[in-house]
């Protein structure tokens, strides 16, 4: 516990310090509200059918850009976060020091868990969620994050620098972002996604804002969180693979 303690010390110390890593926590929530503040939701005039469908198949800003920061932003973040400790030997310092892998997962990935409540949090309030639904978007929210967390430190430990860890987590971190905006309207790309959290992630944003949908809310928690234990056993074997 004490090594847990030290290690999210010294991470919130470097978030609070680094505004591009603080960025990414704002950016996202700005968008959403910025979106959905100037998004067209009224179709007077246009025929009842037509304004149907419009309404129908027009996306929701605030769970998209939710989706895109559970499963982009901090994919990058996390895997940059790791490499840089790599790269400047304070993750060898750290395990010389008898800090053990879970120990340093869970330390680092607490600072950004906590951030990333807030951030989710705020999206919570921007969707216009409440009650129940607040506590299952919010959840829904939590546990995408965790997936992203874990990714993310894994790519961070394969990666072992920077430059490499950018060039990795980006193309990743754009099919598990963007992948359930494109699968929106493509139910091919939806069924091939369907095994991956952030797709589940939209599925609940889906269920609360429709009021229903084919796949039922335990079903996708249960998706997610599969996804979740799968990453932490990638990363336990990334981490004794490096010999770190």
């Amino acid at each position: 516990m004490r090594s847990v303690k030290a290690v999210f010390k010294k991470q919130f110390k470097g978030t609070v310090k680094n505004p591009e890593i603080l960025l990414q926590f704002i950016i996202f929530p700005l968008l959403a509200f910025v979106l959905n503040l100037v998004m067209v939701t009224d179709f007077e005039g246009i025929p009842y059918d037509i304004a149907e469908m419009l309404t129908a198949n027009m996306p929701n800003m605030v769970t998209m850009q939710a989706t895109i920061f559970a499963g982009m932003g901090l994919i990058t973040v996390m895997a940059g976060i790791v490499a840089e400790d790599i790269e400047k030997k304070s993750l060898r310092f750290l395990m010389m020091a008898g800090v053990k892998p879970q120990s340093y997962l869970l330390g680092v990935s607490s600072v950004i868990f906590l951030v990333s409540f807030l951030t989710s949090v705020a999206f919570t309030f921007i969707g216009g969620f409440s009650g129940l639904d607040f506590w299952i978007f919010t959840g829904a929210m939590m546990s995408g994050v965790t997936g992203s967390i874990v990714l993310g430190a894994t790519i961070g430990i394969l990666t072992m620098n920077n430059q490499s860890a950018s060039a990795i987590s980006l193309p990743v971190s754009v099919i598990l972002g963007f992948g359930p905006l494109i699968a929106q309207f493509n139910d091919r790309i939806a069924r091939v996604l369907h095994v991956f959290y952030t797709q589940q992630l939209n599925v609940i944003a889906d269920y609360l804002t429709s009021g229903g949908g084919e796949t039922p809310l335990w079903q996708s928690f249960a998706i997610i969180w599969v996804n979740v234990a799968v990453l932490v056993v990638l990363f336990c074997i990334a981490f004794a693979k490096k010999r770190l």
